[in-house]
């Protein structure tokens, strides 16, 4: 009987310890699979860095993987902000900047003071030279004492390039 309990025991060790090191309740850290937005994330950081170094065809090649990434996350949870922020970006990033704004419309017709949208389409109004309607996105971020303001300040002012 309590050689039973015993086997019992350890059989349930073993499978609460096998669970647990295949994702169960664990910290939600490094097994924690990362969504499509998580990962069009990624893309997006690693092509600013390689804007930044002057490597546009490399940074382009991110900027798709991540576009693909978020028009898969937008078509299963259409309506984040966030998602179509960055869409807005990738696209007008590759240079559809028609379809990029209107990612950034319908991510401000959810949210009108997203602080990122705000920014990108000022950026996007001053690369297609309509300062007008990028000086009504600075009014809006004007609100926020942010750095996303001084940015698109910056670039209106025509003291900082946008890169496009």
């Amino acid at each position: 009987m309590i050689k039973k309990i015993l086997i019992t025991t350890l059989i349930t060790i073993f499978y609460s310890i096998h669970a647990f090191s295949a994702g169960g309740d664990g910290d939600g850290g490094s097994s924690k699979v990362k969504t499509n937005y998580e990962k069009a994330v990624s893309y997006i950081k690693s092509a600013k860095k390689y804007e930044k170094k002057g490597k546009i065809e490399k940074a382009k090649k991110k900027y798709l993987k991540a576009q693909k990434l978020l028009l898969t996350s937008n078509s299963k949870k259409p309506n984040k902000a966030d998602t179509l922020n960055y869409l807005g970006f990738t696209t007008r990033k590759l240079g559809d900047y028609e379809n990029g704004e209107k990612y950034y419309l319908q991510g401000l017709a959810l949210n009108p003071n997203h602080i990122g949208i705000n920014e990108y389409l000022g950026e996007l109004y001053v690369v297609t030279n309509r300062i007008d309607l990028a000086k009504k996105r600075l009014e809006v971020l004007a609100k926020c004492n942010c750095e996303e303001y001084f940015e698109l300040k910056e670039i209106i002012a025509g003291t900082k390039k946008s890169k496009y």
